[in-house]
């Protein structure tokens, strides 16, 4: 023990060690107050969690784009009102169940993933590089190769955390929009044909306003499957999309918010250009986080699980519009 201390004298104390790795922002006493106000049933999260600009409001330094990819998904998840995130890179190939499987050993119990099934299945076209389509997809809406390559292995993979599975119908070709009913029989027999999860829901996103009709009222009713509310330029507002919701209440709710309005339908480039490193909420839209935590609260009371994933292009920063949402699910209702 003397010759320690001696050595301590002489030397001087040894640095402590740096954490190594990706660490989480320390949680401020309010963030950590306004998720104990919350009920476990609402899982708030982002779209994905790789931004370096999120330093400070997610992460505790600075670290690069593919190091978030690959190991910032425990400290995206320590922080107390992240109970949720998107994994959409299943959308461009699908991942293996135990690629789901790594992610789900790397969050607490409670929280969940929303996933977007893969474009193989959800879009009724090839596309080349530059997202052109090239020529008919004969996969569109095959229920062989959404239950083999989507529903077994996130269900396998995922297990508990699973929360909501997202086919996200891409834009249809015109010749698609002129026979709606062959879209919609597509549609059903796919779900039909679908084993429900044994835990989260199973939900369809559309990206055409030609969708929402009491057809896909009826068939989502008669299969169990969800309608995920999207927030984007190419569909109605909320409050216009809330007759579908209301015919297929109550349920679990699955929303995405994708991108603000005032950008347009194809304005994703000028959002990612305006938003920077998408650390300050620019484009503040209190109407819809009002209504859309109107539909939380009561989601939730019905004792109902809430789903809801935001993008950086919803206000220009994902982790600040959770904040806000929480903080409006929290206040008393007018």
């Amino acid at each position: 023990m003397a010759d320690v201390l001696m050595q301590d004298d002489l030397f001087g104390r040894l640095p402590e060690k740096r954490p190594r790795g990706v660490q989480a922002a320390a949680p401020s006493a309010e963030d950590q107050a306004l998720a104990a106000a919350l009920s476990p049933r609402i899982h708030l999260g982002t779209s994905t969690w790789s931004y370096p600009g999120w330093e400070g409001l997610v992460w505790a330094g600075r670290h690069s784009e593919s190091t978030l990819a690959k190991s910032g998904l425990p400290a995206y998840a320590a922080h107390p009102l992240l109970r949720a995130v998107g994994i959409d890179r299943g959308f461009y190939r699908p991942l293996a169940a135990s690629e789901f499987q790594r992610y789900a050993e790397q969050v607490p119990p409670g929280f969940r993933f929303t996933v977007k099934a893969p474009s193989l299945v959800t879009d009724a076209l090839l596309r080349g590089d530059t997202g052109r389509g090239l020529q008919p997809n004969p996969l569109f809406l095959d229920p062989t190769t959404a239950l083999q390559d989507f529903i077994e292995p996130a269900c396998e993979g995922l297990g508990s955390t699973v929360g909501a599975l997202v086919f996200q119908l891409s834009p249809l070709p015109a010749q698609r929009l002129a026979h709606m009913n062959e879209q919609f029989d597509r549609l059903h027999a796919l779900l039909l044909s679908l084993p429900k999860p044994p835990v989260g829901v199973i939900a369809v996103e559309v990206r055409d306003a030609a969708w929402l009709t009491p057809d896909l009222v009826a068939l989502l009713r008669d299969t169990g499957a969800r309608y995920c509310l999207g927030l984007h330029p190419k569909l109605p507002p909320l409050a216009e999309q809330l007759p579908l919701l209301r015919a297929l209440w109550p349920g679990p709710l699955v929303a995405r918010w994708n991108l603000n309005r005032l950008h347009g339908a194809y304005g994703y480039e000028a959002a990612e250009q305006k938003y920077g490193e998408f650390r300050e909420m620019l484009d503040p839209d209190p109407d819809t986080r009002a209504e859309l935590a109107r539909i939380i609260r009561a989601t939730a009371h019905a004792g109902q699980d809430v789903f809801v994933t935001i993008s950086n292009k919803a206000e220009g920063s994902a982790p600040l519009s959770v904040r806000a949402l929480a903080q409006a699910v929290a206040a008393s209702p007018s």
